[in-house]
C-alpha cells in the first residue's frame, strides 16, 4: 500500500482560493475522463510515425517507434507529451455524456476538477474549453499523484466524498491519502478500460456518465 502523500505548495494555494461550501464533493479528473485523451494522443503520436506498443495503462516505456517498436526513453516521452499539451489542450473532444451528468449532479454535490497538466501555462485554455462546454467546475492544476491534493479538499468537509480518475496510480495514492473517498476509476477508450484489473479499493470501473452519475446518485440515497 502506498504511503499518504502531501499536496504540492502551488496545489494547496489554488485550494485555499476555493469557496468553502458545506456540501458533498466530487473531485474528478479530466483526461480521458471529461475529455478525450487517447484519441488524441494516438494521432499526434501517428504523425511522428510513432504509436502505443501495447492498451496497457501507462506512458513511459508504452511509446515506441512504429518502424522498429524501439521503446522511446522517459525523457522523450515527457517532451513528446508537454509538446502534445500545448497543441491540443484547446481542441480536446468531450467524452459523451459528461457535461449533462455532471450538470445533474451538481445539483447535490461540489464539483472540482482536478488535472495533472504538464505545462500549467495550458490551463487557462483547458478551462476555456471546459467552460465553453458547459462544465463550468474549478479547474486545480497538479502534478504526480493526487492522494495528498484530494486528501486537502476534503478537510473539514463533512462528506462524503467522490474520487473520479482514470490512473491507478492515482487510485492508489487516494485510496493510502482518503481511504473513506468512494473511488471511480473512469477510463472512455474501452481498450485501455480492458487493460485494467479492478483492485480492491476501486468501487466502479466505467467508461460511461449515465452509469456514472447513477451509481454517485446512489450514494446520498443510503
Amino acid at each position: 500500500m502506498p504511503e499518504p502523500t502531501p499536496v504540492l505548495p502551488e496545489v494547496l494555494e489554488q485550494i485555499h482560493a476555493l469557496p468553502v461550501v458545506d456540501r458533498p464533493l466530487i473531485i474528478c479528473d479530466v483526461d480521458e475522463v471529461i475529455l478525450h485523451f487517447i484519441t488524441h494522443l494516438e494521432a499526434y503520436l501517428d504523425a511522428r510515425d510513432l504509436a502505443f506498443l501495447k492498451h496497457e495503462y501507462r506512458l513511459t516505456g508504452n511509446i515506441g517507434r512504429k518502424a522498429d517498436q524501439t521503446t522511446l526513453p522517459a525523457d522523450d516521452v515527457r517532451r513528446h507529451l508537454l509538446a502534445f499539451f500545448d497543441e491540443t489542450s484547446h481542441r480536446q473532444d468531450m467524452v459523451a455524456g459528461a457535461d449533462a451528468a455532471l450538470r445533474d449532479l451538481s445539483r447535490d454535490w461540489e464539483i472540482v476538477l482536478l488535472t495533472n497538466l504538464p505545462g500549467g501555462h495550458n490551463k487557462p485554455q483547458r478551462e476555456k474549453l471546459l467552460s465553453g462546454m458547459g462544465i463550468p467546475y474549478p479547474v486545480l492544476a497538479n502534478s504526480g499523484p493526487k492522494g495528498g491534493a484530494v486528501a486537502a479538499l476534503a478537510a473539514g468537509r463533512p462528506g462524503p466524498f467522490v474520487f473520479i480518475d482514470d490512473s491507478p496510480t492515482n487510485h492508489s495514492s487516494v485510496s493510502a491519502s482518503l481511504p473513506a473517498a468512494t473511488q471511480i476509476q473512469f477510463v472512455a477508450d474501452a481498450r485501455f478500460r480492458g487493460s485494467l484489473l479492478q483492485e480492491s479499493h476501486i468501487d466502479l470501473v466505467t467508461g460511461d456518465w449515465q452509469e456514472t452519475a447513477a451509481f454517485i446518485s446512489g450514494i446520498l440515497d443510503q
